[in-house]
């Protein structure tokens, strides 16, 4: 928008398309895309912010409106569907947009908010809200703040402080509060401080079967590695099956599969003794190096982050 036109709003025209494409924020959207596998209501959703935002930056500009809307979000969904890679887009479509000063996010959890001893925990949360303002900061399992159980817990303390400073710089800060949807919503019932602060509420779908086998394939080319043909129907059998199980993690689940699949092919190609390997061989995960894991054997395949990702409450 010229400056012109800004001088006399009664004028003036906008060319939303254009603007859309010089911000910077297609290329974002087309980003999202291309990274995330499937997600279609979610992405939706981001496009409908991002409209939001972008046609309410005009307004403000030709004076329609005076207030800064309030930016702050909730994620809701499982482990593995891509909540904080949204939150990095959100954080790159803000900036661009002029919302936040620098676009970067900081990532945390209760651990870095609160301490365990008095006095602790109002400078630990300071601490990350001065790396977080000008930017996003994303609460990753944010119920773990407030533990009602425990009557010496400071997470209370934690949450006072990031409802002052959500509401008095919310010019300059972003917060997404981020977990289980079940768990968010007993959450926000004891904490309306910070349902009312909250615009967005986005849940996140679990993938489909289809979906997990589409992300492994990705995963597997961005390293360079491919499935050989009995390996992929193993893949779609593991996936069947660890859907089921207990401890679950989506995309995550699938990606600590495909590394212990890695180190068994490699254990498999150093066994071997070798001494004449091609760039297929080094690239090829068998049959054997899928169905080696616990899951076929009626066990679960875990390993500590995704326990971590899925304690209980």
């Amino acid at each position: 928008m010229s400056e012109a036109a800004i001088s006399d709003p009664a004028t003036a025209r906008v060319d939303l398309a254009r603007e859309l494409r010089e911000s910077g924020i297609q290329d974002v959207l087309d980003q999202l895309d291309r990274e995330l596998v499937g997600l279609r209501p979610v992405k939706t959703r981001i496009r409908e912010i991002a409209a939001l935002l972008l046609v309410d930056k005009f307004r403000r500009e030709l004076g329609l409106a005076s207030e800064t809307p309030t930016l702050h979000m909730s994620f809701t969904g499982r482990p593995g569907t891509g909540k904080t890679t949204v939150a990095l887009r959100i954080a790159d479509i803000l900036h661009r947009l002029g919302y936040i000063r620098s676009g970067h996010l900081v990532s945390v959890t209760r651990d870095d908010l609160v301490g365990q001893y008095i006095g602790h925990t109002a400078p630990k949360t300071k601490e990350i809200l001065k790396k977080a303002i000008g930017g996003v900061l994303f609460i990753d399992e944010a119920y773990y703040l407030y533990r009602p159980e425990n009557e010496r817990d400071y997470g209370q303390e934690s949450i006072e402080i990031l409802l002052q400073v959500m509401e008095q710089r919310r010019e300059d800060l972003v917060v997404v509060l981020a977990g289980y949807a079940d768990r968010m919503d007993r959450f926000f019932s004891s904490n309306p401080g910070f349902r009312s602060r909250v615009a967005h509420h986005i849940d996140f779908p679990d993938y489909t079967a289809e979906e997990l086998y589409d992300i492994a394939q990705m995963m597997l080319a961005q390293q360079n590695y491919r499935l050989s043909a009995s390996a992929e129907g193993a893949l779609r059998e593991y996936i069947a099956t660890r859907v089921t199980q207990p401890h679950f993690a989506n995309a995550r689940s699938i990606r600590n599969a495909l590394d212990r699949a890695r180190l068994r092919q490699a254990t498999r190609l150093l066994k071997s003794g070798a001494t004449s390997l091609s760039v297929d061989d080094l690239m090829t995960i068998d049959d054997d190096e899928i169905r080696a894991s616990r899951v076929f054997k009626g066990g679960l395949d875990t390993d500590a982050d995704d326990l971590e990702e899925t304690k209980p409450l």
